[in-house]
């Protein structure tokens, strides 16, 4: 009898097709135009943070890989809601991950323990969603590269303290690195690899 499990799985969006498209279009506007904020929302009542569920479930399916830091892992029904709605294959190991997600409340974030591509094909990168509290406090970083109007600000709050120089030694990796989606409560803020760290933000 499955009725016990039916009922303590989370829905997905409420319009998958047009819910899906919005999440997705509005992570790749964030990572076109790294330190702008981007609304990411979701109805449903879901296991983790909405705006990191939404992107889960509007950037992944049963052909890209998905880590889940131990923090997100332990979480009640999070793998069960990963693989209903996305069938994508969970994995132990980060450098295996097409996509990962890291709660930076509880969880580590190296980004050079992810995988960070080929030669041949860099796009064979972990893109990482890192949950947060907001992303309008917290370590505040000048930020500098393509889709930036001379320098902008990135305010994250929870960011390990020497964040700067693990994104520096990504971005010395181009075209290879990861990217990152910081998410937080109803926004998110995208770090493609071709950004720069530049110093403190006033």
């Amino acid at each position: 009898m499955t009725m016990p499990e039916s009922r303590s799985l989370a829905s997905g969006f409420t319009d998958p097709v047009y819910d899906s498209q919005s999440a997705f279009r509005r992570a790749m506007e964030a990572l076109a135009s790294p330190g702008r904020l981007r609304p990411v929302t979701m109805s449903a009542d879901v296991p983790l943070m909405p705006s990191a569920a939404a992107l889960i479930l509007a950037l992944c399916d049963f052909e890209t890989t998905l880590y889940l830091s131990p923090y997100i892992a332990g979480l009640p029904s999070v793998a069960e809601f990963v693989r209903f709605h996305t069938g994508a294959p969970l994995v132990s190991e980060p450098s295996r991950a097409a996509y990962a997600v890291v709660d930076l409340r509880h969880d580590d974030l190296e980004p050079g323990s992810f995988a960070q591509g080929t030669a041949e094909y860099p796009d064979r990168s972990t893109t990482i969603i890192t949950l947060c509290d907001n992303l309008e406090s917290g370590t505040a970083l000048a930020i500098a590269g393509p889709g930036i109007a001379r320098v902008s600000a990135l305010k994250v709050s929870h960011l390990p303290a020497d964040f700067s120089a693990q994104w520096n030694a990504n971005r010395a990796r181009f075209p290879l690195g990861v990217d990152i989606i910081f998410a937080a409560p109803g926004q998110i803020v995208g770090l493609p690899r071709s950004t720069r760290v530049v110093g403190e933000a006033c």
